[in-house]
């Protein structure tokens, strides 16, 4: 569908990457953002969205934002902390999904993009395509992208819905907030521009790609992919380690730390430690990143410390 002259819906949409895709959005659509701005900031929107604060787990409150006459809604709100080992994270992003495309399918809203992750996939083969199975989540987070692309693709077949799935590599760029690498690298540098604690034993080697391309990514796609339900990984063709990160970034803060690993293969429980998506789909409908995963990380850092 085009994205021209739409009412666009954003959940999350003063958060990280729904701030980002509004200013995208915003000249050419009316774009309302709705946000409990928990993980997110008001001040992260442009002058012409409109943000409407509140819970998606209050049907209600889902009730008076999603109306008939919104053309596609982009879900980005969840507990996106992928570290968590808590099943109610999972009870929580499922929640949030069934709230809303219950009440997309009551009113007749039939467009939807969500952002899923590629923590979907486990500890697959590399480069991992979209039609890898089977797929073997090793964490919450990732078992509740699952669970929710699996609901999408009810509605999808059975609800007269179309949805674009998009599993993520790691996004990163300016309003990244700490939890994240290159942030948390970032705060401890800051502290302490001596030594360097990093998770694991910094050879965990994934995709990183910058927001600006992640955005113009999914664009590409809800624009030119048209079947009921579509999937894509969005990432670059490249991966870096975790230690060349702890270098980018030292290198930009112009420090010169002593690394300390706290061991083991794997930052934390349900740690993905190699991963890289297969993104000839992407290719295959017409968009490709310019930038590396060093290139993204590189703009990002340089973004997070000018204040961007």
């Amino acid at each position: 569908m085009d994205l021209i002259d739409r009412r666009i819906l954003i959940t999350g949409g003063a958060g990280f990457v729904g701030s980002h895709l509004a200013e995208r959005l915003v000249d050419d659509n009316d774009v309302i953002a709705v946000d409990n701005c928990s993980n997110g900031a008001a001040t992260w929107l442009p002058d012409d969205a409109t943000l409407v604060e509140g819970d998606l787990t209050d049907q209600s409150f889902v009730a008076d934002v999603i109306t008939p006459d919104v053309d596609i809604v982009f879900h980005f709100v969840a507990n996106k902390n992928a570290a968590s080992d808590d099943i109610g994270q999972y009870r929580y992003n499922n929640e949030l999904t069934e709230n809303v495309v219950e009440r997309m399918d009551e009113v007749g809203v039939g467009n939807i993009a969500f952002t899923s992750s590629s923590t979907v996939y486990g500890e697959a083969p590399r480069p991992t395509p979209e039609d890898f199975a089977p797929l073997e989540p090793i964490s919450i987070y990732g078992a509740s992208k699952l669970g929710e692309e699996g609901l999408l693709s009810v509605y999808a077949h059975s609800h007269d819905m179309t949805a674009w799935v998009f599993r993520f590599a790691n996004i990163v760029g300016p309003r990244l907030q700490l939890g994240a690498v290159i942030p948390d690298f970032i705060e401890k540098l800051r502290d302490d521009p001596e030594t360097l604690e990093i998770l694991g034993n910094g050879k965990q080697e994934k995709s990183y790609m910058h927001i600006e391309e992640c955005v113009g990514a999914m664009c590409h796609v809800v624009e030119h992919a048209e079947r009921p339900f579509n999937v894509f990984n969005l990432g670059t063709k490249t991966t870096t380690s975790v230690t060349r990160i702890a270098d980018i970034i030292s290198d930009e803060m112009g420090v010169d730390p002593e690394y300390e690993f706290t061991g083991g293969d794997r930052g934390w429980t349900g740690d993905v430690p190699k991963m890289r998506l297969s993104i000839e789909k992407l290719s295959a409908l017409g968009w490709e990143p310019d930038q590396s995963s060093d290139d993204a990380v590189r703009q990002a850092t340089r973004e997070l410390l000018d204040g961007y």
